[in-house]
């Protein structure tokens, strides 16, 4: 069965979607993390007539605090870095985690909800740079490292080839149905019948993998990734990560896996004919000749996801000119698929059509085969639906363009303290910055989530470059890029932000893949 897997899936917990014009306008107050920026000029630091007595700084909860005559900027910092350190000491001695403070209004680690207001627990507040206020409820837990598929068995052509851990189980099952009926076949095996069905299951899902890998070698002649291949439960996996361009190629890159697997029937077949039936060689190559011609036929069954869905969509899409139109006959097509496998494997089983006597078909027996096609029926039916979702996203993606995502950004020097860089982005109706050298060439991005951490007394004496995240080549995109492209340019370098640039190599902003994952679940749930 060949599978064509999304590109650029976004994260679970996001929700909205947020557009952008090449020329963005003020941020709005429901903008996510972007407060708007005190008045910082009593924190001039470089203006001297801020010596005076009357002269005051804001401290962490944001009362102000009188400045003794005659101290400097200087001094002051000074000051505040050695209160500071006697906090921390003082927070250690008490039992609190060295660096945390305490969870009190203008004083607290911003968490992954203060920096997503569409998510749970998190408070909206208004433009760039304000720290968000105190969210309710627990730290969201790290987000645990995705999965590869399951254990690595090699890589043909290139691609990963995975054996899922419900592989063991079927396996197993394949060893204890088989070897019983070795059992009757060849009673003089003993135990050593359950070694022979062992062989079996293994060989039966060599010929899986044989068929997986005929789609793969299609779809890159056709020159489409293939993510990888996996092994599982019932069959295999070739996850494709874009869809053929016609028709045509459609149709071929789906009945080539189906047209491999009857090839491989007719060889056991021809192979049988020297062999003696009545022994292990004879029943090992009629057993693999049977199940090949098994999965040859189900595959070719006209559903979604199935191969002859794959080749019901080509044909449709051929007719109609629309591949949505094709996907939708073929998902509907496999959906009544799985509610006749569901009603009509256990009937067939139960009435002896599938080979056994109707009277032996009931007890256990009828339950496991009524357990099977319940679990056929599921995977078809989930399957048909997932490539449903599918194609309406890929529909939509044309939708998510880099420049109507980018956030306009202004331009600073390494050495701009952060509340001067704050106080020019929110003049300009800018949401990002971006660290630049004498001659203005971008050197890196402030991260977002970063100006966050920092509190707001402390952003006169911190530079922008110390929260700034260094530039490589792959945080450059094109403000052309669109659809897939740009989900894959994404996933190439995953970062939090990236640096949009014209076709001249001049900045046109900051694209946040918080907004991209938002504007990918808005056209999820867009109707087709």
């Amino acid at each position: 069965m060949v599978e064509s897997g999304g590109s650029g899936r976004p994260r679970p917990d996001s929700e909205e979607s947020v557009e952008h014009h090449a020329t963005p306008a003020p941020p709005a107050a429901a903008e996510e993390t972007s407060p708007e920026v005190p008045d910082t000029s009593a924190h001039q630091r470089d203006d001297p007539s801020n010596t005076t007595a009357d002269q005051t700084v804001h401290d962490t909860v944001g009362e102000p605090v009188s400045r003794p005559d005659g101290e400097t900027a200087e001094d002051t910092a000074k000051r505040n870095e050695r209160q500071d350190t006697e906090r921390q000491r003082t927070e250690g001695a008490a039992g609190t985690e060295p660096g945390s403070a305490p969870d009190t209004p203008g004083h607290r680690t911003p968490d992954a909800a203060d920096l997503h207001p569409d998510r749970p627990h998190a408070h909206t507040t208004p433009a760039l740079g304000d720290a968000p206020a105190p969210a309710k409820g627990r730290r969201r837990p790290p987000r645990p490292p995705e999965s590869r598929g399951g254990l690595l068995m090699g890589r043909p052509f290139g691609v990963p080839v995975y054996v899922a851990p419900s592989w063991f189980l079927v396996a197993a099952l394949i060893t204890w149905v088989f070897g019983g009926q070795l059992d009757r076949v060849l009673p003089e095996l003993g135990a050593a019948r359950y070694l022979v069905a062992l062989f079996f299951a293994v060989a039966f899902y060599a010929s899986v993998l044989v068929h997986e890998l005929a789609h793969t070698i299609v779809a890159l002649r056709f020159k489409l990734p293939v993510r990888r291949i996996q092994l599982q439960f019932f069959g295999g996996v070739s996850e494709i990560e874009k869809e053929a361009e016609t028709p045509g190629r459609e149709f071929l890159l789906a009945f080539v896996g189906p047209l491999l697997s009857l090839v491989l029937a007719g060889l056991f077949y021809l192979a049988m004919q020297p062999v003696e039936p009545g022994t292990v060689p004879g029943v090992l190559l009629a057993g693999l000749m049977v199940s090949n011609l098994i999965v040859a036929v189900f595959n070719l069954l006209p559903g979604l996801p199935l191969d002859g869905g794959r080749m019901l969509r080509a044909v449709v899409w051929k007719l109609t000119g629309r591949p949505m139109t094709g996907t939708v006959a073929a998902a509907w097509v496999g959906r009544a698929l799985a509610v006749s496998v569901l009603i009509g494997l256990p009937l067939l089983t139960q009435s002896g059509a599938l080979g056994s006597q109707a009277e032996d078909s009931v007890g256990m027996d009828t339950v496991l085969d009524a357990l099977l096609a319940a679990i056929l029926a599921a995977i078809i039916w989930t399957g048909a639906g997932n490539s449903l979702r599918m194609a309406r996203l890929r529909e939509h993606l044309p939708e998510l363009r880099a420049r109507n995502l980018t956030r306009r950004a202004v331009p600073v020097e390494t050495n701009t303290p952060l509340s001067e860089a704050l106080r020019r982005a929110n003049d300009a109706g800018a949401r990002a910055l971006v660290v630049v050298d004498a001659h203005g060439e971008p050197l890196s991005l402030v991260r977002e989530a970063a100006i966050v951490g920092v509190p707001e007394h402390r952003r006169p004496w911190v530079a922008v470059s110390g929260l700034a995240q260094d530039l490589t080549d792959g945080m450059r995109v094109s403000a052309e890029l669109a659809g897939e492209d740009l989900l894959d340019a994404l996933r190439a370098t995953p970062a939090t932000e990236y640096l949009v640039v014209e076709e001249t190599g001049e900045i046109y902003g900051v694209l946040s893949a918080a907004d991209v994952e938002r504007a990918f679940v808005k056209a999820m749930a867009r109707p087709s």
